[in-house]
């Protein structure tokens, strides 16, 4: 991870969930979401993915307005589509289904090539 990218965590999570299986997905962000999230303005508190129409979606998850927005502008609790491998999806899917289980966020963070 590069020097000075924000890196934020979800303690609530790991108190609150038996953390089973962990996946790395990638996260739709439009041009505000990028800016606020690198300043570190993003919750991931009672988050959680649902699995619609063979796509991932993160629900809840805030990230609050970018100080310097100019015209364009986000929702704050909009839902955000994860990418990830149908497989994977698929995979998920089924846990869920079968064991009741839920899919919890447990941080978000810029990888080292700064996606």
């Amino acid at each position: 991870m590069p020097i000075g990218s924000p890196e934020v965590k979800n303690r609530k999570v790991f108190h609150d969930y038996h953390i089973g299986e962990k996946f790395e997905a990638g996260l739709v962000l439009s041009g505000t979401e990028i800016k606020a999230v690198r300043e570190g303005r993003v919750s991931l508190r009672d988050s959680h993915v649902i699995i619609e129409k063979g796509e991932a979606y993160v629900i809840g998850m805030a990230i609050s307005h970018y100080a310097n927005r100019g015209y364009e502008d986000h929702h704050p609790h909009r839902p955000r589509k994860l990418l990830l491998k149908k497989r994977e999806i698929k995979k998920l899917a089924r846990k869920v289904e079968s064991k009741g289980s839920t899919i919890v966020p447990t941080r978000l963070y810029f990888n080292a090539r700064g996606y």
